[in-house]
């Protein structure tokens, strides 16, 4: 079969023809329609320092997978053949404390697909049977693909209340714009989206999902505050960039008891106000993935009651223009970027 191998430690991705993997005890083998391109996969591509510290190679890359479930293994019950389904590309234990308690996210003996195994840039995968997400209504296969990054955008807009509550959002790219939908959704007031990328403050406000859409660039902050007759500051802020200003912004404009979830990874130790933080009696909390499997039951529920986020997808590529998809995905001049393993060019 095709897959898309990081087949060297090197900068690049390579098309191979690879064995087929079959359905283990507990497995399920998939045969793939669609991968999303996520950040991780482009630090890959580009082999960084993180990259080369973090990815042993020969591996297929890619988890942000949606497919028909072709093959199962003894022991599995809970799919059957023909289903579609995403798959969730955190492969806990099962037998830590975290495990054990339902809290599955905090596994530290996680393992990814796509980076520790191999993943869905392929034209099959094979994944446990409970890292599978059957989608029991109709989906387009283009939106269950990005549910991996649909649901680090749910697990950040849910972390607090956020009904009547004014929404500050930092980074306005993919999983920004996805969580700016589902806090408008959940019954936000406003709903302020920063970024310094004309092309994605354009498609947050296209979704009609925003209050504004701030070009920090260009706007202060504290001008869109007063503009708004927001006299105490922002309620809730969702940190998605990563970018150290953008975290010093949001703690300034907060208002006192308001509650920030930290999704942004800074490539650097960032400085911030603890002060601030401390005398607004501020929450601060940390998200990494989605929560096993609650958010991923959110997510179907949202999708099913009308959330529309299909809009944030602006390329798709069949899988031998895959160097163009990510090129694309790397320019940043775009939404979610899909690589289609049905067709090629």
């Amino acid at each position: 079969m095709k897959a898309l191998v990081k087949a060297e430690a090197a900068p690049g991705l390579w098309l191979r023809d690879v064995p087929e993997p079959e359905a283990g005890p507990g497995e399920v083998k998939i045969r793939v329609l669609r991968t999303g391109i996520c950040g991780t996969d482009l630090h890959v591509r580009a082999w960084d320092a993180w990259a080369a510290s973090a990815v042993r190679t020969p591996v297929v890359l890619g988890h942000e997978i949606a497919g028909r479930v072709e093959a199962i293994g003894p022991g599995v019950d809970t799919v059957d053949v023909g289903d579609l389904v995403s798959v969730e590309g955190h492969i806990v234990c099962g037998r830590c404390r975290w495990c054990l308690a339902g809290r599955r996210q905090l596994c530290p003996n996680t393992v990814s697909v796509g980076i520790d195994r191999d993943g869905g840039y392929a034209e099959a995968v094979v994944v446990p049977a409970t890292n599978v997400w059957r989608h029991r209504t109709p989906i387009d296969p283009d939106v269950a693909a990005i549910f991996d990054p649909f649901g680090n955008a749910v697990h950040s807009a849910l972390a607090f209340d956020v009904l009547a509550e004014d929404v500050l959002i930092t980074g306005a790219g993919p999983i920004g714009i996805m969580a700016a939908s589902v806090v408008r959704h959940a019954g936000a007031r406003n709903v302020v989206i920063t970024d310094m990328s004309h092309e994605r403050l354009a498609l947050a406000e296209s979704m009609g999902a925003v209050t504004r859409a701030v070009d920090v660039s260009t706007t202060s902050l504290p001008d869109v505050v007063a503009e708004l007759g927001m006299v105490e500051g922002f309620d809730v802020g969702l940190e998605m960039s990563g970018a150290p200003a953008a975290l010093r912004s949001m703690i300034a404009a907060m208002a006192h008891g308001g509650s920030i979830a930290l999704l942004g990874l800074p490539s650097q130790s960032v400085e911030f106000d603890w002060d601030r933080v401390i005398h607004s009696m501020l929450t601060v909390k940390g998200i990494f993935g989605r929560e096993m499997f609650e958010t991923w039951y959110a997510m179907s529920v949202l999708v099913g009651a009308g959330l529309d986020i299909s809009p944030v997808i602006t390329h798709r590529f069949p899988y031998t223009e895959f160097e163009q998809a990510f090129d694309t995905a790397a320019g940043g001049h775009c939404g979610k970027v899909v690589i289609d393993w049905e067709v090629a060019s």
